[in-house]
């Protein structure tokens, strides 16, 4: 049984149904989510129905696609209602998110998840005393050993005192303190457990966690702590698209996000709460030029497509069109009509032509919305090198890099804005190779030198083909569209360029380009290696960066055997990043910390003060990670490879 078969359930009837299992069922619970996965399921209009066994059903009633009651969910065994069989199917099933993400009929498309703000802005060159970066957590405590043996206790996110609200900004209630307590303890408690540890029960004690958030108008962390379920979900059943650096990601936000519920006021707190709801909002009359249309297709079996435009002021918006489907989607939508107005271009054709549009409503991440009232005709577009898309190549690559990275960052504001593509004049170098394969090398403006990627390498897509092609041609000059992939050097993921003729554009995931395209070299080139990337092409960062991913899928207790770390913080510090060895030592010895009583009795590990250090060091990493990919950026000094 495919847990995609079966409807999504709502958090809190998930946690219902797990808190009302004894304590021996409750030890049965995984074992019975896994031997349920192997079951037959059928769909009847709204009811899903599990076979048991051959005597037994279970039924998941799922009127509007949502199992929203506990009553929804039946079992027919002997120990019904009070079996495992009822809870053992809502922890298999995905976990609902009721609060959706866009309103006023925007065209369809799969919402990215909302990253956390910022809890931290890390600094390499901190003193080695430091905590964490300056303002990374303001419990997060001094490093070191002896420090980490002196601290004091912590249970969440330290309550804010009440302020007189005529003349303060607002705070957090005492309710959503509360919530962002039990947040940060679920939270805390999947990194004691690591994956292998975090069945149903800990996942359980999550969406608990994230209904009660919900209720209290925390969206931002209830998203967060709903994100972090599906991927320990995917972890435990070895999906082929999870990956640890995203719960990492997840986890990091879960935590920064509750702790600062609690310490925030004002418009930084309204930021922190988020909103349950992104409404598009009127933009009044718009005159878009077409730039390119790239093709969608995600791990989840979604598939369509996204066409790129520029609206005269150098706005970029987008028009999309995702369903479920995968790449034969996505090669079909491609040539249907946009659901915008009364346009009838298809995708790819707007994506060189223009539109006039009357009663505009945009989300805030730039996507046109196809409300009643939006009325659009085609218009004339304009080449790239004609205003006012020309202008978007006006831009230095480090000050676009930049913007883009504003854009990329794991833990953006959501509501932010930006765009994380990139416009660039480029001289191709040719092919250069790599781990884990090779891309195609090309030099920007300021001696800068490029590495540019396959966007997706499904071989129903041109990408792959289209960028072999122009490796094979150094010294082409070209103008690129490309999506920034941080990274200790330039890199880019290549979507769309200038056609090598001169005359019209590319879009590198549907057309293809022939040999015969190409210019014929007419002398030998000699591409220049790419220069080096200074301190972030071989900062042993990744020393902290590793140990922070180990946490996760093995927890507390395993990074806690890893034994002396002195090698490891002795070369991160020859390297310039005493904050960075001071973390990792901090966390290793919080991680190996048990305490006794005076009998002598292991006291139970301090979670909290543990997931303090974590925050801290996966709060650091990334935000040096970034610092170091914005660096690689800038131009190239005359005499410096």
């Amino acid at each position: 049984m495919n847990a995609d078969r079966l409807p999504p359930v709502a958090p809190e009837v998930t946690a219902t149904l797990v808190e009302n299992l004894s304590p021996r069922l409750r030890k049965r619970l995984d074992a019975a989510v896994t031997k349920l996965g192997a079951r037959t399921t059928r769909r009847d209009g709204d009811t899903v129905t599990i076979e048991v066994d051959d005597e037994t059903e279970l039924r998941l009633h799922a009127p509007g696609g949502v199992v929203a009651t506990t009553d929804a969910i039946t079992c027919g065994c002997l120990l019904a209602p009070a079996c495992v069989h009822r809870a053992a199917a809502a922890c298999a099933a995905p976990a609902a998110d009721l609060a959706p993400e866009l309103v006023d009929g925007p065209t369809a498309e799969v919402p990215d998840p909302a990253p956390v703000t910022d809890l931290a802005s890390a600094s390499a060159t901190a003193p080695a005393s430091a905590t964490a970066p300056a303002s990374a957590t303001d419990r997060a405590p001094a490093t070191g050993p002896a420090s980490a043996a002196g601290r004091a206790h912590v249970t969440g996110p330290a309550p804010t005192t009440a302020l007189d609200s005529a003349s303060s900004p607002e705070v957090a209630s005492p309710e959503q303190r509360a919530a962002a307590d039990a947040l940060w303890s679920a939270g805390a408690a999947v990194l004691e457990a690591g994956v292998d540890g975090a069945g149903a029960v800990t996942q359980s004690a999550l969406l608990r966690a994230a209904h009660t958030a919900r209720l209290r108008q925390l969206p931002r962390a209830s998203g967060a702590a709903l994100s972090v379920v599906t991927l320990l979900r995917a972890a435990r059943a070895g999906d082929p698209s999870y990956r640890t650096a995203d719960l990492v990601t997840a986890l990091a936000e879960l935590l920064g996000t509750a702790h600062r519920v609690g310490t925030s006021s004002g418009a930084e707190l309204a930021a922190v709460r988020g909103r349950a709801r992104r409404p598009y909002s009127p933009d009044g009359s718009l005159r878009l030029y077409g730039l390119f249309t790239e093709p969608v297709v995600t791990d989840s079996g979604h598939g369509g497509v996204r066409t790129w435009v520029a609206g005269s002021d150098g706005r970029l918006f987008t028009v999309g069109d995702v369903a479920p489907g995968g790449v034969g989607r996505a090669l079909g939508v491609a040539d249907r009509a946009v659901r915008l107005g009364d346009s009838a271009l298809t995708h790819r054709e707007l994506g060189r032509a223009g539109l006039a549009v009357a009663g505009a409503t945009v989300s805030p991440d730039g996507r046109l919305g196809a409300g009643k009232g939006v009325k659009a005709v085609t218009a004339r577009g304009a080449a790239w090198t004609e205003p006012p898309l020309a202008a978007l190549w006006e831009a230095p690559p480090s000050e676009q890099a930049a913007r883009a990275l504003r854009s990329t960052s794991r833990y953006a504001d959501p509501d932010g804005g930006g765009s994380d593509l990139l416009f660039l004049d480029v001289e191709l170098l040719g092919a250069v190779r790599e781990s884990g394969g090779s891309c195609l090398l090309a030099r920007c403006a300021g001696g800068v030198a490029v590495r540019l990627t396959v966007a997706d390498d499904d071989p129903a897509l041109a990408h792959r083909d289209n960028v072999t092609l122009l490796a094979a041609a150094p010294g082409t000059r070209l103008r690129i569209i490309g999506r920034l992939v941080p990274a200790p050097h330039p890199r880019l993921t290549l979507l769309a360029c200038s056609h090598p003729s001169g005359e019209g554009t590319v879009d590198l995931g549907f057309d293809r380009l022939r040999r015969a395209d190409l210019p014929d070299p007419t002398a030998p080139v000699h591409p220049a290696p790419p220069r080096s990337g200074g301190t972030g092409a071989h900062s042993p960062l990744y020393l902290l960066e590793r140990r922070v991913e180990q946490t996760v899928p093995a927890g507390r207790a395993a990074l806690g055997m890893l034994g002396d770390v002195t090698a490891e913080t002795r070369r991160i510090r020859r390297a310039g990043l005493p904050t960075a060895a001071g973390l990792l030592t901090a966390l290793c010895a919080s991680a190996a910390r048990r305490d006794r009583d005076l009998f002598g009795r292991l006291l139970p590990a301090d979670t909290d003060g543990f997931a303090t250090y974590w925050l801290a060091a996966a709060r650091y990493t990334a935000a040096v990670a970034e610092s170091l990919c914005s660096a690689a950026w800038e131009p190239k000094q005359e005499g410096v490879r």
